[in-house]
This record gives structure tokens, sequence and C-alpha cells, in this order.
């Protein structure tokens, strides 16, 4: 295994576990409703996960450098795959070449052999027949010679003889020649098949392991990508749901300080309405005793005792009087008489606040309504 590759894995390794921690930092903060969770403890668990989601994002952020890495290495060696494969098929084509040529040459070295083979036998015949018959000299032939014509015969068959001999020699030494030759070659063509051969297989093992690194790599990188998407997933959801159960609390909160401040408002202003009212000692008017749940009240009891205790009470700060706290502008719209709702008696009261009600749809004209849970 080379230095890059074991470099490599020891990223993705270290990468990963990251992640992977980062994932069990995160199942490990307990899921809780806000039921049973204060907001404060709500807000810290939320800082908790907020901490693990920036070593999450770190995590990632070297996971997405290693994946960057990858895939210049994957490019890289795809590009070398590209280019062995060129260089195999043309090993292959040199290799088939080769291999034309060396039958050639061998069918040539077949054909030299047998033709030297033939002149080396047509030699030994020659020399055989020239040791055993004693060669002629010029005074023998011309003394044994019928005549001018015949001398003339034997003189050309002695010269074609020795012409035909140093044929043969001529043809043998180059017969031997050309074979010799075309033995070299042939051994430097099975040399060449052989390097041919043995670089071909070289470079299909090459290949092969670079083949190998790059669907080790490819796996990798899934599982990275798998790892990193799920971390992602799980921590938007938690950051999620407890965004919402702080939302839901928080809104629970305001409601309740926005009712005690109607309350405590609501208070003050009765206080001040009573404050206002010992201070007339000669009101046309008297609050009388407050009136219980059995007063024949036009609208529900419980709103009414939120609004005036059941009492006749005079205008507050906001101009609201009677048993309903009806404002002058709403008392003279929905048919009332004089100035200001506590100036007429109850029953007129009950047929205005009856009309304001209609059935519960003018349950927003009172404060209280919502405050007591009547709508």
């Amino acid at each position: 295994m080379s230095f890059v590759r074991r470099t490599f894995h020891r990223r993705a390794a270290a990468a990963i576990a990251a992640v992977a921690l980062a994932i069990a930092g995160l199942a490990a903060v307990p899921i809780a409703s806000s039921a049973n969770q204060s907001l404060g403890q709500l807000n810290s668990e939320l800082g908790q996960q907020q901490a693990h989601q920036q070593q999450l994002q770190a995590s990632l952020s070297g996971l997405s450098r290693l994946i960057s890495s990858l895939s210049g290495q994957i490019a890289l060696v795809q590009s070398r795959e590209a280019e062995l494969q060129a260089e195999l098929a043309q090993d292959r084509a040199r290799l088939i070449t080769a291999q034309a040529a060396l039958e050639r040459e061998q069918r040539l070295l077949n054909l030299l052999r047998a033709r030297l083979a033939r002149a080396r036998r047509l030699l030994a015949r020659q020399l055989v027949s020239s040791y055993e018959s004693d060669s002629p000299d010029l005074v023998s032939v011309v003394l044994e010679s019928n005549g001018f014509n015949d001398l003339l015969e034997r003189i050309t068959y002695l010269r074609d003889a020795e012409h035909q001999q140093q044929a043969i020699i001529a043809i043998t030494r180059s017969a031997k020649a050309r074979a010799d030759a075309a033995t070299r070659r042939l051994a430097k063509l099975e040399s060449t098949d052989q390097q041919i051969a043995q670089d071909a297989s070289l470079r299909a093992q090459a290949l092969a392991g670079m083949n190998s690194l790059l669907q080790s790599k490819q796996s990798t990188l899934k599982r990275a990508q798998s790892i990193q998407q799920v971390a992602l997933s799980a921590s938007r959801a938690r950051g999620s749901q407890l965004q919402q159960q702080i939302a839901q609390i928080e809104a629970q909160q305001a409601a309740q300080r926005a009712a005690a401040q109607r309350a405590a408002a609501q208070q003050a202003a009765q206080q001040a309405a009573q404050q206002q009212s010992s201070s007339q000692p000669s009101s046309p008017v008297s609050t009388g005793p407050a009136l219980g749940p059995s007063g024949g009240w036009a609208i529900p009891y419980a709103i009414v005792l939120c609004e005036s205790g059941g009492q006749n009470l005079p205008p507050n700060s906001a101009g609201a009087s009677g048993y309903y706290q009806i404002m002058p502008a709403t008392w003279r719209l929905f048919g009332g008489s004089g100035p200001a709702a506590y100036l007429a008696s109850k029953a007129e009261q009950d047929a205005v606040a009856s009309r304001i009600w209609n059935g519960g749809a003018g349950a927003s004209n009172w404060v209280c309504a919502a405050m007591v849970g009547v709508h």
C-alpha cells in the first residue's frame, strides 16, 4: 500500500469517526417535552445542541475538503487508467506484429536451413567425386582427345565443372550466412516478444491495482456522504424541535404576562373607580350591593365577576361603567339611554348587554371573556 493510499485511508477514517462522534453526542442529548422541562433547561439544552452542531459543521467542512481532494484523485486515477488502456492496446498491437514477424522469420529460417542442407549434400558429393577420380591435367586431355573438336569439348567440360563447383561453394556459403542471420533475427524477435508480454503483464497488474484503489475510494466517499447526510438531518430535526418547544413556552409565558397585566389594569381601574365614587358623596345613583350568580345576568357570570364584581360601578379611567362595564359609545350604539350605563337601571343594562353579547358573537367586546376562557 502506497503512502498516498495510507494517508487517504487515515484521513477518511478520522473524518468518519469525527462525524460518528458528533452523531453520538447528538443522540446523547435527551429529547424532552415542554411539559417536564423549564425554559431555562430547554435553553441550556439548545446551547448544548448548538455546540454539537458547530462540532458537526467542523467535521462536515473537513469531510467536504476530503471529498473535494478525493474527487481530484479519482479524476487522476481515471486519466491514468485511460492512458494505461491506450498503452496496453498499443502493446497488444506490437505483440501481434512481432508474432507475425516471428512466424515469417521461422518460415524463412526453415527454408534457408533446407537450402543449406541441399547445398551441403551437393558439395559433399562433388568433393567425394573429385577425390575418387583423378583430376585430369591439360596434357592428358590433349593426348586423349580425338581431334580438335573433342579437345574443345573436353576443355569446356572441365571449365563448366569447375564453375559449377565454385557456384555450389558460393551458394553453400550464402545459405549458411543467411541461415545464421535468420537465427539471430529469430532470437531477437523472441526476446522482443517476451519483453512485450512481460510489459503487458506489468501494465495489467498496475491497472488492476489502480482499479482496486479507485473502487475503495469511491466506497469510502459514499460512506462519508451517507454519514454526513444522516448527521445533518438529525441536527436540523433536533434544533427545530427545541426551537418549537422554546417558542411554545415563551408564547405561554407571554399570554400569562398579558393576562396578569390586564388583571392588574382592571383591578387598578376598579380601585380608581371606587376612589372616585367615594370622593363623590352626592352621586345620584348608588352602586348598591354586589349581586351574585343568581342576579339574572345577560352574559356569563364569570365575565361579569371579572369586569365589575357584580356591582354597578361608576365610570373608570377609560369611561366604562355599570354592571357590564360598557363604554359610553358602545352604550349609545346598542340603544342605551342616558350618557352612561351606570345611570340606567339594571334591566336596561341587561337588555343592552344582551344585544352586545348576541349569543356569544360579541364576546370579544369584553377583555375578561378571553381571560376567563369564555368565547
